[in-house]
Order: structure tokens, then C-alpha cells, then sequence
């Protein structure tokens, strides 16, 4: 188990000021600092900036979490997509292929062949970027339904992609 003192999102939440954490050292700027150096602001505004602060903490801390827990040999390491530029020519095909599915998803959504619910999961799904689960959730309907709506809208929608 990693050391919570080590962690820069648990040092932040559980310290009373904004924590700065560099290579040589650690800076907290508390409260009164904060007051000293900015006269016109108030202890409210300390407070959303400490909760901005714990906020992208937390959010680094998640995404670190994601990505460290990789088992990833070191061999051929370069080659993996996190580390390996991406070809010109690749990235200009992803890009055409970008524009002619919003394309298709435009004329899907004005063609009026999405039933309501169809209409309303698709646009939260794909230009919203909800989660089936949280499309669910918001809707209070079992995952299984809001999959196969998107499967039918999947369906339709590839049909103005090959256009």
C-alpha cells in the first residue's frame, strides 16, 4: 500500500491549506498567507480555491491510479500508443474519419429515423460522452435497455456513414 504522505491528492485533502509539492521541498499556503497576499479577497475564496485544489488533486490522483496499475513490460516500451508518435498519415485519416461520422450523425439526428428515446441517448452518449451506466442511472432504466438503444441508433447510424 502506498504511503498517503507520499500522495499528493491525501497530503492536499488532509492538510488546512493548498499544498505544493516540488522535488526538494513542500509549500502549504494557508489560510492567513493567503490573506496577507491577496487583501481583497476573503476567507470564501480561499476555500473554493482549496476545493479546486483538492479537486485536480483527486483527479491526477485517479488518473495515475489508472495508468500505474498497468502491468506494461519495458521492452519494446516505445512502441506502445501512450509513448509512440503517431504517424501523419494515420492522424490525417482519423481526422477525415472524425468529420464523416459527425457528418453521419448529423444527418442521422435530422432525418427524424431516431425514435425519442433513440434521439435523446444518442446525443448523451456520443456527444455528451455519457456512460451507459450514467445514461441509465439518469434515466432510471436497467443498462441493458440504454445498450440496445444505442445498438439500434449504431445501426442507423452506419448507414449514413457509408453515404
Amino acid at each position: 500500500m502506498k504511503n498517503y504522505k507520499e500522495n499528493d491528492y491525501a497530503l492536499n485533502k488532509f492538510s488546512q491549506g493548498i499544498v505544493y509539492k516540488f522535488a526538494d521541498r513542500i509549500v502549504e499556503i494557508t489560510l492567513s498567507d493567503y490573506l496577507a497576499e491577496n487583501p481583497d479577497k476573503t476567507e470564501q475564496d480561499f476555500l473554493e480555491l482549496k476545493a479546486l485544489s483538492d479537486e485536480i488533486y483527486h483527479q491526477q490522483d485517479v488518473t495515475e491510479n489508472r495508468t500505474s496499475r498497468l502491468n506494461v513490460s519495458i521492452t519494446g516500451l516505445e512502441e506502445t500508443e501512450q509513448l509512440a508518435t503517431v504517424f501523419l498519415d494515420t492522424e490525417l485519416i482519423h481526422r477525415s474519419d472524425v468529420k464523416k461520422a459527425v457528418k453521419a450523425a448529423q444527418k442521422l439526428l435530422e432525418s427524424g429515423l431516431l425514435t425519442e428515446v433513440q434521439r435523446r441517448r444518442f446525443l448523451l452518449h456520443f456527444y455528451l460522452g455519457l456512460s451507459i451506466r450514467q445514461i441509465a442511472d439518469r434515466e432510471s432504466v436497467h443498462q441493458r435497455a440504454v445498450w440496445d438503444s444505442l445498438q439500434w441508433s449504431a445501426k442507423k447510424l452506419k448507414k449514413f456513414f457509408s453515404e
